[in-house]
């Protein structure tokens, strides 16, 4: 993706947690709660060998036995109020910061998801779906274990390690100042090794994805898969990929394998150079047996605290290789975004006026092939105009940039020139329009075209108020894993249920839905498989007809019925055009081109261009392309 570091060795770095900020930002007093309960339990588990140096020098090698007596007696209950004071604040420090994880976590899904939610089509040009699963799943699973866990864990041993360090400075400075020595040597290793893991980490999470696209876009087209016998080609595919994985994964391993082991075996030699110099000193006279006692304590909590920092260290850095991902997510922007004053969009009971202005238009991925070339189109409200072309003629391209799914032009300098010119702002380089224009500058020379809804940019109108205007009927029907009923209602969630049995009516779909086994409430499967390709053609266009736009888009919304139920759909969207107080203006894309006899106007598409336009008799007359597509189909 565009926003990846440009910088390899910066990849999953520590640092690249700092991403993760803005989401804990908003539990500054829980995380304030976890820091207090955190290093009251450290104090606790540091107080322990203050408790062992008096339990050994007080209580074990006193004279008197009854004065013994009573000081082991006092010394074990302090003892023991120290375990009790460690296990209540390791308890609440372990909820909080728990709590905390799952929360971020959700957190943190629910952004990248709604934020790829908003993205033009555009994105997913370049970005695989099995990509983004892989990052909302296996990602965010990564920072759940760090922010709730792996994290506490090492700002705990960090606090602990530190204070060990401290006490162990303060009682036997000279013996410390060596081990200060060895531990700079263990930690420089320590940082070059933990470099390579960084780097494989990335590069493991990067190729579990690869294989969750392999597998997401396979198992969405299992039929086509099937019926070609490319199972075992599928297979060999996604097993090759997750066998680089596999040997990404286990580079990885073999670098924090190699990690682990110098950082115990650094460790013990710490402890037992520790240990080396304390019995030293106790043969020597100079530290007692509870002094000796308390510093292996201190030495092996400091020795402990190095090795979980060890391990935290590594899950710190596969965390931040996944937050790195996520926040490429987050960080890509769509060139389609709503304009910094939006206009309101005027409607009537009569349509919408449409109004196609010389468009100019390339797909962001086929710079170098025209889409539409000097586009003008004007439908008045209440029309009902047919596109008709072959394919790549241009006739898709129109609805999408209708529904800005993609701008014309440059969307940025367009967009700016749209809203200064809306809100009345000279824009340098632009001329006025004439009498009985809408008010907006034209274009400049540069730029692309315009589109506008009753008068109106619709780069100046927000994108929810100008895809509220519209309703399509897609050519391949898309029905949601939920109910009969919850399908059709998604085109208006707060529709009644007489409502969505009324439009179910209308398109037809009445009649099938209430035979299915629980009717409106019978639950269709992943993609409709429960359903026949016009019976979910049916559910489309009841939901569009539920929805009741003023502008309705059409593309070959019958090409997946038999005939009977062609004529029958047909009637259902003649009378879906139809308005309670005027008419619905219409756009269909049209094959077939017995449906659009009727239409008031059909316009020929060629290599993005308007070739022919007007009624079917005078198509017809002409004997131009239409004539010829017409009696190819109409002869056939």
């Amino acid at each position: 993706m565009s926003t990846r570091s440009s910088s390899d060795a910066a990849r999953g770095a520590p640092r690249s947690l700092s991403g993760l900020l803005p989401f804990l930002r908003p539990y500054r007093g829980r995380i304030a709660a976890a820091g207090v309960f955190l290093v009251l339990a450290a104090l606790a588990t540091l107080a322990f060998p203050m408790a062992l140096r008096g339990l050994i020098d007080g209580g074990l090698l006193g004279s008197d036995r009854g004065t013994q007596t009573m000081a082991l007696r006092e010394y074990f209950e302090a003892l023991f109020a120290v375990a009790v004071a460690l296990g209540v604040f390791s308890a609440a420090r372990f909820y909080m910061v728990s709590w905390l994880g799952e929360r971020v976590t959700a957190d943190l899904r629910n952004a990248v998801y709604g934020h790829v939610l908003q993205q033009s089509p555009e994105f997913f040009e370049t970005t695989q779906t099995g990509e983004v699963l892989s990052r909302l799943t296996t990602d965010t699973t990564l920072v759940q274990t760090v922010v709730g866990s792996s994290l506490s864990m090492g700002l705990r041993n960090a606090v602990m390690g530190v204070g060990a360090l401290a006490m162990l400075v303060w009682s036997n400075p000279y013996v410390m100042a060596h081990v200060l020595l060895a531990v700079v040597l263990v930690v420089l290793p320590t940082m070059w090794i933990g470099r390579r893991v960084r780097r494989l980490s990335r590069d493991s999470q990067d190729r579990v994805a690869d294989s969750s696209a392999i597998a997401a876009e396979v198992l969405n087209a299992v039929p086509v898969v099937q019926s070609y016998t490319a199972e075992p080609r599928e297979a060999a595919r996604f097993g090759l990929a997750t066998e680089n994985a596999f040997q990404v994964a286990v580079r990885r391993t073999s670098a924090r394998a190699l990690l682990v082991a110098f950082i115990i075996i650094a460790n013990a030699a710490l402890l037992l150079w520790g240990l080396y110099r304390g019995t030293q000193a106790v043969l020597a006279g100079d530290m007692t047996a509870g002094h000796l006692g308390q510093t292996v304590v201190y030495v092996i909590l400091l020795a402990g605290a190095v090795a979980v920092l060890g391990e935290v260290y590594g899950d710190l850095l596969r965390a931040a290789g996944a937050t790195e991902r996520l926040m490429e997510l987050l960080a890509s922007r769509s060139p389609v975004a709503n304009p910094p004053k939006p206009l309101e969009l005027a409607l009537s009971g009569q349509g919408l006026a449409v109004e196609f202005d010389g468009v100019n238009f390339q797909y962001p991925s086929r710079p170098a092939h025209p889409a539409l070339r000097g586009f003008s189109l004007a439908l008045r409200p209440g029309e009902t105009v047919a596109l008709v072309g072959a394919s790549g003629a241009g006739k898709t391209t129109v609805f999408q940039l209708l529904q800005r799914f993609y701008d014309v032009g440059d969307a940025s300098k367009q967009q700016g020139r749209t809203i200064a010119a809306a809100h009345g702002s000279p824009v340098p380089g632009d001329v006025a329009q004439g009498p009985g224009s809408s008010g907006l500058m034209a274009p400049a020379p540069e730029a692309s075209g315009a589109i506008r809804l009753n008068g109106v940019d619709i780069r100046a109108l927000r994108l929810s108020t100008l895809r509220a205007a519209i309703g399509t009927v897609p050519q391949d029907a898309v029905i949601f894993s939920a109910t009969a009923m919850e399908n059709i209602r998604y085109g208006r969630p707060d529709a009644s249920e007489a409502e969505v049995i009324a439009a179910a009516q209308a398109a037809f779909a009445h009649d099938f839905i209430t035979a299915l086994p629980e009717g409106y409430d019978t639950f269709l499967g992943e993609r409709g498989v429960r359903l026949s390709g016009g019976q979910r053609q049916r559910i489309s266009i009841a939901r569009a007809m539920l929805k009741n736009p003023p502008l309705l888009l059409l593309d070959e919304a019958t090409s997946a019925l038999d005939a009977e139920s062609e004529r029958m759909v047909q009637a259902a969207l003649d009378t879906a055009m139809q308005r309670h107080t005027g008419r619905r203006t219409t756009l269909v894309i049209a094959h077939r081109l017995a449906t659009v006899q009727n239409a008031d106007r059909i316009v020929v598409l060629e290599h993005g261009q308007i070739v022919e336009e007007g009624t079917h008799a005078a198509l017809m007359e002409r004997a131009g392309i239409y004539a010829r597509l017409a009696a190819l189909q109409f002869t056939a």
